[in-house]
């Protein structure tokens, strides 16, 4: 019923019921809470007064009071990413070897231990230990979230359901705002520990359901578990395991992984140089996920306090408050045209309203220096605000729903697993880099810059590569199945000509006769191969004795009928679409 309300409607050619598949994904996206409010409660504590007057090791700021070293703040900050950019590539072996679940519950039970070690920390030291293990559990995550949810969901919802991970993370930011809005004042060393501890609530929470959720069918087809994968299927679709449209689809999944297996091994070498085009599809998906760093996001998640206080802006945290709440809403129209626009043309929209806008905050602090410093102000949050809205609407959600879905299953994981450390790598490097870039002090051999507003240039520039970009590399992957997107890449030689793509290849048909019913003629050695089966099979059976023979013959009155039962089942279900 919400669904309907919500303006999406399952196809009526569709079998069965999407709505387990539904709640499954909606529950494991959250697991993005655990990064959001990390990410959004270190935003908060670094500017907290109790917490610069406890871990301040000798530091005094402009106005005489005690802080933190710039090289200090950026290791708290970048530490937990250069975890996740560990998480990453650690889940590509763990996912594929104990199944996407357990591997899910090993990291959230990782994260707990980082959690804990930072609510206990009294010196940097802890602190930067617990929120590197923290973060290799959150890396984990960022990669088996999506997987899972690609891997299970129904193709008519499946990337609104993959951008659910990034509504997560924005509804993670803005609880960790209002809880930092609520102890910033205390003067305890409960004013950072209680928002610290409260990230292993929902841990624990998530860990527990994870239990008793399924495994993705197509990660039990990988391993060979045929019937663990149909019962799966069969919970994640409310249809009978017998049901044709269940067979059907799971003997396409299991054909597709054989024609892909078929193409070459499933080896980290194989990302790079397999086929059908693996080594442009990993290059997209690192891209992407390295622009979505550079259009500038976490340099506001992380320090928009911070940056807020510097440029003078009247309370930040209220601030910072108000554009957690703007990132929140505004995740929710991409939910909504991710599937009728596409992937391409939203990416597109979002990456020149954020350009424009970032050009147009570091343009205006230029031309006006240190004069109407008040303008200014109101300038720069009007603009970054709509600039949230552009990230969160299109490059936020849809890089996630990419690049879960544009790698074949054989080396899904591994792929996923690059890709995302890419992203973790340029997150360390902003986290690391911006104090350095926003605080114009000398101390001793550390120095850095004061570039203000004027750093939006940098963003807005990348903003601008992403839009060629996009272009040139991005494949419309909406409203066609994982298996047929394995088909695009080999069908569709540029990105741009992607949209008119239309699938027709049975993987089942190319795994029995080397060829499919798409008009693509087969070579004259698999015309001899077509033809030569059935004389094999022929001899095969006059070579049986009579005894079997007879028993055979009796027993195929049976098999017969039934075959032609299941012929008038499949005939009446008219039109139904038994590719999801």
């Amino acid at each position: 019923m919400a669904i309907f309300a919500m303006g999406w409607q399952k196809p009526d050619n569709v079998a069965g019921s999407s709505a387990p598949a539904i709640m499954v994904g909606l529950f494991v996206a959250t697991g993005g809470l655990l990064f959001g409010y990390d990410t959004g409660t270190i935003n908060g504590i670094l500017a907290m007064k109790s917490f610069k007057d406890h871990f301040s090791t000798g530091y005094v700021d402009g106005n005489g009071h005690p802080g933190i070293y710039p090289k200090e703040s950026a290791l708290i900050v970048a530490m937990l990413s250069a975890g996740t950019a560990i998480g990453a590539l650690l889940s590509a072996p763990l996912g594929d070897q104990y199944g996407r679940r357990r591997s899910l519950i090993v990291a959230i039970g990782i994260f707990v231990i980082g959690a804990i070690l930072q609510v206990c920390a009294h010196n940097i030291g802890l602190l930067v230990a617990g929120r590197t293990v923290a973060g290799v559990g959150v890396g984990i995550v960022s990669v088996l979230v999506p997987l899972y949810q690609s891997e299970m969901a129904p193709k008519w919802i499946r990337g609104t359901l993959v951008c659910t991970y990034q509504l997560s993370i924005t509804m993670g930011l803005l609880a960790a705002a209002v809880v930092n809005i609520l102890t910033y004042k205390l003067k305890t060393a409960a004013a950072y520990r209680v928002p610290i501890g409260l990230q292993l609530t929902w841990a624990c929470v998530l860990a527990l359901g994870l239990i008793v959720l399924p495994e993705t069918p197509r990660y039990l087809i990988k391993r060979g578990d045929k019937d663990a994968a149909a019962l799966s299927l069969s919970r994640l679709r409310r249809l009978d395991i017998t049901h044709p449209a269940l067979v059907e689809e799971l003997a396409e999944i299991e054909a597709n992984h054989q024609y892909e297996m078929a193409l070459g091994p499933d080896s980290y070498k194989d990302i790079l140089f397999g086929e059908p085009h693996l080594g442009r599809r990993t290059f997209t998906g690192c891209c992407l996920q390295m622009l979505q760093q550079l259009t500038g996001v976490n340099f506001i998640m992380y320090y928009g306090t911070t940056f807020f206080n510097n440029a003078g802006v009247g309370n930040p945290f209220k601030i910072s408050l108000i554009m957690q709440v703007i990132n929140t809403a505004s995740t929710i129209p991409g939910l909504f045209v991710v599937e009728s626009w596409g992937r391409r043309r939203l990416l597109m929209v979002g990456a020149i309203g954020m350009a424009i806008c970032q050009l147009v905050i570091a343009a205006y602090a230029t031309a006006n220096g240190s004069n109407n410093v008040t303008i200014q102000n109101k300038v720069l949050i009007t603009f970054v605000a709509i600039y949230i809205f552009f990230f969160a609407a299109s490059w936020g959600p849809v890089v996630w729903v990419v690049t879960s879905e544009i790698y074949p299953l054989k080396v899904r994981a591994k792929s996923m697993s690059i890709s995302t450390a890419s992203n973790w790598l340029l997150n360390f490097g902003i986290a690391y880099g911006t104090p350095y870039m926003q605080t114009n002090s000398a101390e001793g051999h550390e120095s850095s810059i004061d570039l203000g507003s004027k750093v939006f240039f940098v963003w807005g520039a990348f903003c601008i590569v992403a839009v060629g970009f996009v272009w040139c590399m991005v494949y419309e992957t909406s409203k066609i199945s994982l298996e047929q997107i394995d088909e695009m890449y080999e069908r569709v030689d540029h990105a741009w000509h992607s949209r008119r793509f239309e699938p027709s290849w049975s993987f089942q048909h190319m795994r029995d006769f080397g060829f499919s019913d798409s008009g693509i003629p087969p070579t004259q050695q698999q015309q001899q191969q077509q033809q030569q089966q059935p004389q094999m099979e022929l001899q095969q059976s006059q070579s049986r004795t009579s005894d079997a023979s007879t028993s055979q013959t009796d027993t195929g009155g049976s098999n017969t009928t039934s075959a032609s039962q299941d012929d008038k089942l499949v005939a009446s279900l008219g039109n139904i679409d038994l590719s999801y």
